[in-house]
């Protein structure tokens, strides 16, 4: 099964958020030069993985358990959690040292994302 595939099998809604952060997340990656990134199913859920030593990848998924929102998860040994949830606040929901919830049938707040996905992609880089 490819990134697409699993994106095109998932609930209309859930489809339309995963591809506008897949969007999102090509788009940082053009911008930070963490491109090309390596697109492929870790675990089962579309990874976007920028190069060795500049960034951590970036999963995505979507689940029957949880149909109202879609997360976006991280290494759980990163400070990406944290920081995110400093910087955002309420704007989102979190889980631990490991995601952020994104709920869907409502507009994406595309800049936080956006900010989010580039401080994932450039995490190595901007540690050092």
């Amino acid at each position: 099964m490819s990134v697409e595939s699993y994106i095109d099998d998932q609930p209309v809604e859930a489809r339309k958020a995963l591809n506008s952060l897949r969007n999102i997340i090509r788009a940082a990656a053009e911008a930070t030069d963490a491109a090309p990134l390596e697109e492929n199913l870790k675990w089962g859920q579309p990874s976007f993985a920028p190069p060795k030593r500049k960034g951590t990848p970036i999963r995505l998924s979507w689940s029957q358990n949880a149909p109202e929102q879609v997360e976006m998860l991280v290494h759980c040994q990163t400070t990406l959690v944290e920081a995110w949830r400093h910087k955002f606040g309420d704007l989102f929901a979190y889980s631990g040292t490991r995601a952020v919830y994104i709920p869907l049938g409502e507009p994406l707040p595309e800049e936080a994302l956006h900010i989010m996905v580039v401080m994932a992609l450039t995490y190595h880089q901007r540690k050092t």
